[in-house]
């Protein structure tokens, strides 16, 4: 049945990151004047954690460790991906969100590499964490581990930008206006560079919009265990979002629930909970209907306070 699976793709989706074609984000990152070194000595947890942590400029000295959950929680020596390499570009730098656990530096590389075996010169990286991961100041309620990335769906046209064209440039949309399906910039290349990282051992999963999903599993052939991976969701179609499974060394990185194996009893989810994303998603409630009774608010990761955190993580500010 379709109707149980609803609530938990819903779920999937309140965690999932915004599109990266806004503009830099730079005023909130210097809203707050109070270090961590205040905050642990004097206790007054009542600030808010993305205040603390957008301010980090850089990674904690620290053996890497990822804490908590993806949508709550820090890591523990990250590392930044470099501006520019030989396969890729940080983008919106002025965010200093180029940072991750060394898995997901290792990822993108491994990633990056891989698109140029199908036409691209590389990629463009989005978003991937904070220096010391935990709530953005903007954006995304997930991101806080390092080990989210987003990815542009727009095929880099070289690998030389500026720091002001990167902050100017925008992605490319893959779906349609009427969302149902994709679009022309959509291309087998995107496929294949998705299906590389589905692929990968170290990653739990892949959101994209819908219509995307749908088409790689059209055009997928036989080979279709990846397809598993790939989770369709609302927007998501100006970037794709890898996210990494706990990475070794971090015993307190919460497992997502529930596993890839799980959800549709180990299909590739070309089914009608797909389908469902470009149908019964999409339709406007009937005339003279009353309206859904609103779900339960939900605290946005924005208003966590460094008490609503894992404990490591006032370790994770504290830390040099």
């Amino acid at each position: 049945m379709v109707r149980p699976l609803i609530p938990l793709l819903l779920a999937l989706a309140l965690v999932a990151c915004g599109d990266e074609t806004s503009g830099p984000d730079t005023a909130s990152r210097a809203a707050t004047t109070q270090t961590p070194e205040a905050v642990t000595k004097s206790g007054a947890t009542a600030t808010k954690a993305n205040l603390l942590f957008g301010a980090e400029p850089r990674g904690s000295r620290q053996q890497p460790a990822a804490f908590g959950s993806y949508a709550r929680g820090c890591v523990a020596g990250a590392v930044e991906l470099p501006e520019t390499g030989p396969t890729w570009q940080a983008m919106r730098l002025s965010r200093n969100r180029n940072w991750g656990h060394p898995a997901m530096i290792g990822f993108i590389r491994r990633l990056s590499a891989e698109a140029t075996r199908h036409g691209w010169p590389g990629l463009y990286v989005g978003d991937i964490s904070q220096p010391r991961g935990g709530p953005m100041t903007s954006g995304h309620r997930s991101h806080q581990m390092g080990l989210d990335a987003d990815i542009w769906m727009l095929r880099p046209h070289r690998l030389d930008l500026s720091r002001a064209a990167r902050e100017s440039l925008s992605s490319i949309s893959v779906r349609s206006a009427d969302q149902r399906s994709v679009n022309g910039n959509w291309t087998p290349a995107h496929m294949q560079i998705i299906k590389a990282a589905a692929s990968d051992p170290a990653v739990d999963r892949v959101f994209v919009t819908a219509p995307a999903k749908i088409a790689m599993c059209r055009d997928a052939g036989r080979d279709r265990a990846w397809l598993q991976k790939v989770r369709p969701i609302y927007g998501h179609h100006y970037h794709f979002h890898v996210r990494l499974k706990c990475p070794a060394g971090s015993a307190a990185c919460q497992v997502q629930r529930p596993t890839v194996a799980d959800l549709s009893k180990g299909g590739d989810g070309c089914d009608e909970t797909l389908t469902w994303w470009v149908t019964d998603y999409l339709k406007p409630p009937p005339p003279g209907s009353k309206p859904a009774k609103p779900a339960p608010k939900r605290r946005h990761p924005r208003d966590y306070t460094l008490a609503d955190l894992p404990a490591q993580c006032t370790a994770v500010l504290a830390s040099d």
